[in-house]
């Protein structure tokens, strides 16, 4: 075989593994430039109904994948060359797995012969990824038969898919030449397999049984961060409804913004719970862990008899390990089918404690709210239905978990909680913008807006209509509320504040930035900012000190408000 029929070759193996993507269902591939990943980058190229970005930071451009696949709610490609260019990969991998975000991961690889032998960009990339992919494959160099490529390729899809989402690694090796003499007209597609994921269903027996145990006793729905499927929230509300309890419901959750019943949605629990003497006697758990540090104590130690989750993924989303049972249906399935039995309520009384309490921490969020909670609510009231806000970690999702209320207009809150990093933010907020729907903004803190500079590369991409607030509090502001904030060196190895200019930084990028002299303009810099095209970077000063102290002023408002009630 001659160089031209190896280049050849190669190319016709990438199409029809790329094709086979397509077919079930891949529609988009981030590709960061490298040369031994030629043949799939020319067989994206050329497929059929696929929409190829280019991002030349590979760490960046997984997270902006990442971003992609949260907002189309379908697998996105990630393409790179051999040697260490997929180790950048490995912080969005972690995320995806853990967060159950679908990416298909395509390594270009050295041939078995180049390996062990000192072959400049060989590495061992044999399951690079470890148990953070879903399923690995290697179907070695490419040859002649190409039948088991479109089975490969539906297998690699619904591995994505089910029964948790997450990421698949193939490690594709090629041998050289890599580009042909002229490119051929496009392979024709292969047939690939369909791929029927199953329906999910509670036995009728269970239902009955939880029923019985949750009937006339005193127990808390509770929603964590993980957002729940289509239907969920009306279902979820639907039972608290008929067991009258309420329902803690995480600001990712999903429940607390929609035209659903909220009306036992509480959203303040947080402030509330730390001096909260109620027990209840049971607690379903949907939606995995949430963030609040507080309320996962409370559902530690409340002792509560019977503690039900409800995952139909197989985690285990039980850290303080005190689930009673796990039962292995979605969220919404189950609340329908408990609330079918028609189980007594709760006792009087039980649930207008908890109404009381959350009525208490509402108003006095509107009185001794520290400044995060103001651009928090001032930000919410001004995003239309159908937006997707994406919070950071560290304090601005704590921060939107604690303040932001619940509404009638249907949002969706996002932020990458499965392994609650604070890299790739701005780069999973761009890749949000191009595959979402509607309006996309962006609440980052100015450490993971360090983080991810290079991600704003992807602004460029035709679509990503964005704002992007960042909090600018001058470092690590969440180490603030934790105990290190008292130790000598605080400064430089906690808070540890770059001293970067961020207008100039954003600048760099080419990004519109505009420094907010106060609150008061928020509003009206958000509105401005979602009717212009590209991105828009708003950078809000925040006096660290004065929120901390307004933080414990407030918690410390509402212990002494309930104290006296």
């Amino acid at each position: 075989m001659n160089g031209n029929d190896i280049a050849l070759l190669n190319l016709r193996w990438a199409e029809t593994l790329t094709a086979g993507l397509a077919a079930r269902g891949v529609e988009r591939a981030v590709i960061s430039p490298g040369s031994r990943s030629t043949p799939l980058v020319l067989a994206f190229e050329r497929a059929s109904g696929v929409t190829v970005h280019v991002h030349p930071d590979e760490r960046s451009a997984a997270f902006f994948a990442l971003g992609l696949a949260r907002g189309s709610l379908r697998p996105v490609a990630l393409v790179c060359t051999s040697g260490s260019a997929p180790g950048h990969w490995f912080p969005a991998v972690i995320e995806a797995a853990a967060a159950g975000v679908p990416l298909i991961l395509l390594t270009a690889d050295r041939p078995p012969e180049l390996h062990d032998r000192g072959a400049n960009q060989t590495i061992d990339q044999t399951r690079l990824f470890g148990s953070h992919v879903r399923a690995f494959h290697d179907p070695g160099p490419p040859t002649g038969s190409m039948e088991h490529l479109a089975s490969l390729a539906a297998r690699a899809v619904e591995q994505s898919l089910w029964p948790k989402p997450g990421p698949v690694h193939l490690n594709l090796p090629f041998r050289e030449p890599l580009v042909p003499e002229s490119l051929p007209a496009p392979s024709p597609p292969s047939t690939v397999p369909e791929t029927i994921l199953p329906l999910a269903a509670v036995p009728a027996a269970e239902a009955t049984e939880l029923a019985a145990r949750f009937a006339g006793r005193p127990g808390l729905i509770v929603c964590g961060a993980r957002g729940l499927e289509p239907g969920a929230p009306e279902a979820v509300s639907s039972l608290a409804a008929v067991l009258r309890v309420p329902v803690l419901a995480d600001a990712l959750s999903g429940l607390r913004f929609g035209p659903h019943d909220r009306s036992l949605v509480m959203a303040y629990a947080d402030a509330w719970l730390r001096s909260e003497n109620k027990r209840p006697e049971w607690i379903l758990q949907v939606g995995g862990p949430p963030v609040s540090k507080v309320v996962q104590t409370f559902l530690e130690t409340c002792g509560a008899a019977d503690f039900v989750i409800a995952d139909a993924t197989g985690d285990w989303p039980d850290p303080g390990a005190k689930a009673t049972r796990v039962v292995r249906a979605p969220a919404g399935i189950l609340c329908a089918s408990i609330a079918e039995e028609e189980p007594a309520p709760a006792p009087a009384g039980w649930l207008e404690h908890f109404r009381a309490a959350e009525d208490t921490a509402r108003k006095l969020s509107e009185t001794e709210a520290p400044p995060e909670a103001r651009a928090v609510r001032a930000l919410l009231s001004t995003l239309p239905a159908g937006a997707t806000l994406f919070t950071g970690n560290s304090l601005p999702v704590r921060e939107v978990d604690w303040f932001s209320g619940t509404g009638p207009h249907a949002l969706t809150i996002l932020a990458n909680r499965g392994a609650s990093g604070i890299d790739g933010h701005a780069s999973t907020l761009l890749g949000l913008a191009v595959a979402s729907p509607g309006p996309v903004v962006g609440l980052i803190g100015d450490l993971a807006f360090f983080h991810d500079l290079n991600g704003l590369l992807a602004a460029r991409e035709a679509g990503a209509n964005a704002v992007l607030i960042v909090v600018d509090n001058g470092g690590g502001g969440i180490f603030e509320h934790l105990p290190q904030a008292e130790l000598p060196t605080f400064t430089e190895h906690w808070l540890a504040p770059t001293g970067i200019d961020l207008e100039k930084a954003a600048e760099v990028f080419g990004i519109r930035t505009r420094h907010l002299e106060g609150l008061e303009i928020l509003e009206g810099a958000v509105t401005e900012a979602l009717d212009n095209p590209g991105l828009d970077l708003l950078i809000l000063d925040v006096d660290r000190n004065e929120s901390v102290d307004r933080h414990r002023a407030y918690w410390n408002a509402v212990a002494a408000a309930l104290g006296e009630s």
